[in-house]
């Protein structure tokens, strides 16, 4: 089916005023390919597995071998549907698998089973936040398919001149959500890509790492008047693996087809592949249409029938959704935008930060170490949340000694550190180490009063009115203390003796 379809929803869909490029609006419907997670193929026992040696996880199924049926997998369906729910879609009681026929070397069956005419999953929105607003771009369908093998042309892994396939992916579940063409920018698109790979993972239906190949997208774009309800000529991009990727090809798309039409070129319906290091796109061949895959129905396979009882299941199952969750970090716990946006964005990390709430941290307090420290922890050690060697319980009891001011926040940071190494209680941390701050105003006094009287010269300056030494004095005390004073209680009294 096309993106951009000729559907009443969609004519309503592309009617939507845009910014557009000068005189030209522009339009863009994306195809997102999602990688199930799940054990097993879509229609064979061989593992769902990433970087497995070349053709090593395949099985007859897989390759297409005389006589053998393909037996649907369960659990496939069952996070398909997940999807469908969430997204709001309105899913199909029956459903029906169809064979969609082209020749390439790396599907070895000659056709590939997907869904056409009779998809699980139609309409639904995925909604996207667009500064203070969320908009929801509205979806054509959401079908199931299996994926082709991969054919691998890079002379630096075959040798010169030569091509190898890897039938490891052949077979591999996926889910294709298709949107309208209801997006009017480059960025608008990105974000609509992020926006539903969080969705995905929330939901626990994907992994959508783009870098295995989880998370695939092409992009179809065309530009026409400004105003002009009538859809221009559709151009698919493709080999597009990142989000930053999709913007620029987006960019130079566009900005090639006003180009074209500017000097009276004809724009064609054709595919393009976007060069990463040439930052062009190129063309690849003229766009297909259906007729050209010679769909039938799968005589291997019955209808899909999906009974209500387990779609009433999956809804009471759904997590709280991020732009959801967001709005709530916001209106209940008081978070700024940015800070809700950060944590809501990964399942993991937002579970982490409420239950660390949840253990007595300040929500504030606990957002900033999350958004800062935290973050940094993990990407420092290019890990996830899962595989922190604490869990919140730890995080909540850190914290507790930064509110408490037991220990400064420098002090603080070394705990984390020494946390991240192995799992040890911070209050041990914070003894072994001897971190404990200084809050004692007698003691503190003592040697506040005695930095003063090292530095008659800043003394004479500061009572001149040279305010900035203050600052050099404050570092003097950090420095007699290695650390350990308060901050804000060192600053107190030292002001306080400066002025008597």
């Amino acid at each position: 089916m096309s993106v951009e379809s000729t559907s009443a929803e969609s004519a309503k869909v592309a009617g939507q005023p845009s910014a557009g490029v000068g005189p030209w609006d522009v339009v863009i419907g994306l195809e997102v390919h999602a990688q199930l997670k799940t054990d097993a193929k879509l229609f064979s026992p061989a593992p769902n597995a990433f970087g497995a040696e070349p053709n090593t996880v395949t099985c007859e199924i897989d390759l297409g071998m005389p006589g053998v049926l393909p037996v649907l997998n369960r659990r496939a369906v069952e996070l398909a549907l997940r999807a469908g729910v969430a997204l709001g879609c309105k899913i199909r009681p029956v459903s029906q698998f169809a064979r969609k026929h082209y020749f390439y070397p790396d599907l070895p069956k000659g056709y590939q089973i997907s869904q056409y005419e009779e998809p699980y999953a139609e309409g639904g929105a995925v909604p996207v936040a667009f500064g203070d607003a969320v908009r929801k771009i509205p979806l054509t369908r959401i079908h199931m398919e299996e994926d082709a093998g991969k054919s691998i042309h890079d002379d630096a892994i075959t040798g010169s001149g030569v091509s190898h396939v890897d039938l490891n992916r052949a077979g591999v579940p996926l889910i294709e959500i298709v949107s309208e063409p209801a997006l009017r920018s480059a960025e608008e698109a990105s974000a609509y890509l992020r926006s539903l790979r969080s969705i995905l993972r929330y939901l626990g239906v994907s992994d959508a790492d783009m870098e295995k190949g989880q998370f695939r997208c092409d992009v179809n774009v065309s530009i026409r008047p400004a105003g002009s309800a009538q859809l221009g000529v559709k151009v698919e991009l493709k080999n597009l693996n990142s989000f930053r990727s999709v913007e620029r090809a987006l960019e130079h798309e566009i900005a090639r087809q006003v180009a074209c039409q500017e000097c009276g070129e004809r724009i064609v319906q054709e595919t393009r592949h976007w060069d990463e290091r040439g930052n062009r796109t190129r063309p690849s061949r003229e766009k297909e249409d259906a007729d050209d895959y010679r769909y039938f129905p799968d005589p291997d396979l019955v209808p899909l029938r999906i009974a209500e009882a387990e779609l009433d299941e999956i809804r009471r199952s759904l997590p709280e959704l991020p732009l959801d969750k967001r709005a709530r970090y916001q209106s209940e716990l008081g978070l700024p935008e940015a800070a809700a946006q950060v944590i809501s964005e990964d399942r993991e990390l937002a579970e982490f930060y409420e239950r660390t709430v949840q253990l007595g941290a300040s929500p504030t307090t606990a957002a900033n170490w999350t958004t800062r420290e935290l973050l940094e922890l993990l990407s420092e050690g290019g890990i996830g949340v899962a595989e922190l060697p604490f869990g919140p319980e730890g995080f909540a009891a850190l914290l507790s000694l930064a509110e408490s001011r037991r220990v400064t926040p420098a002090g603080a940071r070394t705990i984390l550190g020494e946390m991240a190494k192995a799992s040890e209680e911070p209050e041990a941390i914070m003894q072994r180490l001897g971190l404990e701050s200084l809050s004692d105003r007698g003691e503190l006094e003592s040697l506040v009063q005695a930095v003063i009287d090292d530095h008659p010269k800043q003394l004479e300056q500061y009572r001149a009115g040279e305010g900035k030494v203050m600052n050099f004095l404050l570092g003097q005390v950090m420095r007699r203390t290695r650390g350990k004073a308060d901050p804000a209680i060192a600053r107190e009294v030292l002001l306080r003796l400066l002025q008597e």
